[in-house]
């Protein structure tokens, strides 16, 4: 697969759909069995609050591959991404409900480089806070 959009087709300021992505603790505890990461800070309430946090958290990895989701689904391949990185700001708290938390990520292009590819700026947000900080890919269109 190659992306499906276009290097010519995109201007720096171009925005990404927005998407939002509902966290819930059973959606912590399958990614915890899908990456082996069975931190307690990320299942249980009374360790989370043990070591300083405000309750269960999401796991950062978790957060990083949610947001580049608006990144593959715009770009058509997850294969057009040559670079992402992230800075982890904030936690994702996730309460202890049938409801959980969003994930709310927007993103833009914010550069043309060479060899059709473009930096692409994300922003996630959870609860009104910004969770990632410095989100950017690089990403190879067609």
């Amino acid at each position: 697969m190659t992306a499906t959009i276009a290097y010519d087709a995109v201007e720096v300021g171009t925005e990404l759909p927005a998407q939002t992505f509902p966290v819930t603790r059973a959606t912590l505890v399958r990614y915890a069995g899908a990456s082996g990461d069975f931190n307690p800070i990320h299942w249980n309430e009374k360790f989370a609050r043990e070591v300083g946090l405000p309750d269960v958290i999401a796991h950062g990895m978790f957060t990083m591959a949610e947001a580049i989701r608006v990144v593959t689904d715009w770009a058509g391949d997850p294969g057009a991404v040559v670079e992402y990185g992230v800075r982890f700001t904030r936690p994702v708290v996730v309460p202890n409900d049938d409801t959980g938390v969003l994930i709310e990520v927007s993103g833009k292009v914010a550069a043309k480089l060479d060899d059709n590819t473009v930096r692409v700026d994300l922003i996630a947000m959870s609860d009104g806070k910004k969770v990632l900080g410095m989100s950017r890919a690089v990403v190879r269109l067609a």
